[in-house]
């Protein structure tokens, strides 16, 4: 294993921002992630860094500058705004877009720098979903867009890869990197299924993976031995970010699919052998996905023991 703590990254506006009352994707995700990680016995033995806001030049480098602007100017100062159908904002959720998309940035920097071995960003909103002009899927920024650009651009990586279990298509990852020769995704999900994508790859950089309801554990982990760690081996990341959705768990409705934490922990365990392999052990994680609190927060926990070596 690499040397140096686990970090969990996170801001207080992602506490703050709301789609509105009964929506699934809220604040109490969170808080049952802290809650699990607590009673695991985990939460002491990571380093805590508050994240940052990303800045405009950051986030520019996978968004329109028109689409910034635009989400500047439909942000409410009290009640929702819809950005999409999915997708709504609150006085707070620009700011949580923010630092989400900020905690990407310094978890790149905490790993390449030698401050952590590697980083759990436990922030909302997600951010597979957005594209480069677009919120959707309850996505704003691309978090994990953001952060590769910002390892290929400010460390002068070559080889970063973007690893995305999440039940959903990353169709935003996608659009955003499709034609990026310094980045490759391998993901997995559900279809057909929202958002309705990833069927046919729109890049050779992009290895999707579409797989039908009820998919088990232990297809998934076929795939992932067949398919998944063959290109990833032969891509030989400098750095790996994972779009950690765990939404393709049991219990979550979600989806219908059939995975539980074991499988989570067990494909964390795969990445970073790959990442000690090739990348030094640098790995990245953003929290996408997952409804279903318990399951979450248990998902979560095993997810993040296995980057911690706890």
């Amino acid at each position: 294993m690499s040397s140096g703590p686990s970090a969990y990254i996170t801001h207080p506006a992602c506490i703050m921002h709301s789609m509105g009352k009964g929506h699934p994707e809220c604040a109490e995700r969170l808080e049952a992630i802290k809650d699990r990680l607590m009673a695991a016995g985990i939460w002491d033995f990571l380093l805590h860094i508050e994240a940052p806001a990303a800045t405009r030049e950051q986030l520019a480098r996978v968004h329109g500058l028109d689409y910034l602007d635009r989400l500047a100017l439909i942000s409410p100062t009290q009640g929702f705004v819809h950005a999409d159908p999915d997708t709504a904002m609150n006085p707070f959720t620009l700011r949580a877009a923010y630092h989400a998309a900020g905690a990407g940035i310094a978890a790149v920097d905490a790993v390449m720098q030698g401050k952590a071995a590697n980083a759990f960003c436990g922030v909302r909103p997600p951010g597979h979903h957005a594209e480069k002009n677009n919120a959707m899927g309850f996505c704003f920024f691309n978090n994990v867009a953001v952060a590769a650009r910002h390892a290929t651009e400010q460390y002068g990586l070559e080889r970063v890869a973007i690893v995305d279990f999440d039940v959903h298509h990353g169709n935003g990852t996608e659009d955003i990197l499709c034609d990026d020769d310094k980045v490759i995704m391998v993901s997995f999900f559900q279809h057909p299924f929202f958002p309705y994508s990833g069927d046919v790859p729109r890049g050779g950089n992009m290895h999707n993976f579409a797989m039908p309801r009820g998919t088990t554990g232990v297809q998934f982990r076929d795939l992932v031995l067949e398919k998944w760690l063959p290109i990833l081996h032969d891509f030989a990341p400098q750095l790996i970010l994972i779009s950690a959705g765990f939404d393709a768990h049991l219990e979550d409705e979600m989806s219908t699919m059939g995975l539980v934490e074991s499988d989570y922990a067990w494909v964390t365990k795969q990445l970073m052998k790959v990442a000690e392999q090739h990348a030094a052990g640098r790995v990245v994680s953003f929290l996408e996905g997952g409804y279903d609190l318990s399951a979450l927060g248990r998902s979560v926990a095993a997810h993040i023991k296995e980057l911690a070596d706890i």
